[in-house]
């Protein structure tokens, strides 16, 4: 497919993209400010947090660990070193399921009580790029939009690609999910100072930064610093409000919504001139320089109608989810369905006393009535999933070839291009598992056709 590209000027208006749902967006904790999640008595923090390779853990069970030491790495170059989040003791290494369930190694600590933070904290050196990238590495960021993605991987752009625009994933069009609302009003000059310093760096030429429309305070306030020309004399930052449409914030549809330009089937945005970097990963990176405190802690939504006090946390990494609730005053009633991220995207929890991860963004509890699931009935051939789909794609025939083992039929029709949004799922009138199917589908071609 054709990149399509237009010449280094800002949109006025997003560009058109295909598909979608209008999905209720539920955003009811947007307006009030965070709370911070006092010390919990004990942490589990898993080796794998990021996509690529597991880290191994650094310390054993009596050592005394401190806030921002590195407690686990590889060597690996597609991983992110792992850092405690609270001082204490190593009570135990053992073996955590994640909500995924697979299995991996985790380091438990419990806390000192005093939260005092490692003499290995201390601001890095970044006045070149390969200090960056460097300094990246170390401060173990990953996509903290819910990809997991190794940040010091994705902004290590091949000698081959030219990058010209930097695009801040701002969209945050999940429903519930309000963390990136949060990070960007209260914390809106790291966000800009993030930016800054990528643009800098990298020898970019635009930044645009996308926030759906139904932010208008976040819009407000990152235009007020973007549009000052003591910040940006050469005028090369801009805010572009989307359309609240889902799925605004995934790469592919945020790139042509941004820029016009199409990533072919298979590619990356680097591949189209484009770097996309979540907002609260960018603010994260402007911390980290100023303070050199790796990433230990996270923000995270807990909303749901099980709930009983929804608001933004921020939580260390590794406190169990259960602690977080509990700090949000319980359960008001006894929650049917526990989700690791937002309803479209997130994965559906077994049990509470899993830990908060880094690429966590949300913690969604419901009630009964909420998390009742539609009975699946026939296909009546509508056509919705395939006007819906942002990839193109025919979720109905890759059903049906799931169903069947076809593997061949699964790759001719593009199954790993699926990107799991569950756009398909929601329009269809029928209630048909789309996205269940198309995931078994793309097991069974990384498998061979083996189940």
């Amino acid at each position: 497919m054709e990149v399509k590209k237009v010449g280094l000027t800002f949109p006025e208006k997003p560009f058109r993209t295909h598909g979608g749902a209008a999905v209720p967006h539920h955003k009811n904790i947007a307006q009030a400010e965070s709370a911070v999640l006092p010390c919990p008595a004990q942490v589990t923090i898993p080796m794998q947090q990021h996509v690529g390779a597991p880290c191994k853990p650094l310390v054993k069970v009596g050592d005394l660990v401190q806030v921002g030491q590195k407690i686990a790495d590889s060597d690996a170059f597609v991983s992110a070193p792992i850092h405690a989040s609270i001082s204490g003791k190593v009570s135990a290494v053992t073996k955590v399921m994640l909500p995924g369930g697979q299995y991996t190694e985790a380091v438990v600590i419990d806390s000192d009580g005093q939260m005092t933070v490692s003499p290995e904290v201390r601001p890095p050196k970044a006045d070149t790029l390969e200090d960056f990238l460097k300094a990246v590495r170390e401060s173990g960021l990953v996509g903290l939009g819910g990809a997991g993605f190794p940040a010091h991987v994705k902004l290590n752009v091949p000698k081959d690609k030219h990058l010209d625009t930097l695009i801040v994933n701002g969209a945050e069009c999940e429903p519930y999910i309000t963390a990136d609302n949060r990070e960007a009003l209260e914390n809106s000059w790291a966000v800009l100072s993030g930016v800054y310093t990528l643009l800098e760096l990298l020898k970019l030429e635009r930044v645009i930064i996308a926030v759906e429309s139904n932010k208008p305070k976040v819009i407000e306030t990152l235009r007020r610093i973007a549009d000052n020309k003591e910040n940006d004399p050469e005028d090369r930052v801009r805010v572009l409000p989307l359309k609240a449409r889902y799925p605004q914030g995934a790469e592919k549809v945020l790139v042509q919504a941004c820029t016009n330009r199409i990533i072919p089937l298979g590619k990356l945005p680097a591949d189209v001139g484009c770097l996309v970097m979540n907002i609260t990963s960018v603010a994260f990176l402007a911390d980290y320089l100023k303070t050199g405190m790796p990433l230990v802690k996270k923000r995270v939504t807990i909303d749901g109608s099980a709930v009983a006090q929804p608001q933004n946390v921020i939580v260390p990494i590794g406190a169990k989810i259960a602690d977080v609730i509990q700090f949000c005053g319980g359960y008001k009633t006894p929650p049917r369905k526990l989700l690791m991220g937002g309803p479209m995207m997130g994965i559906a929890l077994t049990d509470d006393s899993l830990p908060i991860l880094k690429q966590n963004n949300g913690i969604l509890a419901f009630a009964e009535a909420d998390a009742a699931l539609p009975k699946a009935t026939a296909c009546i051939r509508c056509g919705r999933c395939v006007a819906g789909c942002p990839m193109h794609l025919m979720p109905t025939l890759l059903e049906k070839y799931a169903e069947l083992g076809n593997t061949e039929e699964l790759d001719r029709l593009g199954a790993m291009c699926c990107m799991e949004c569950g756009t398909c799922a929601y329009n269809c009138p029928a209630g048909r598992p789309l996205v269940q199917a198309i995931r078994m589908g793309k097991a069974l071609l990384r498998n061979g056709g083996k189940k």
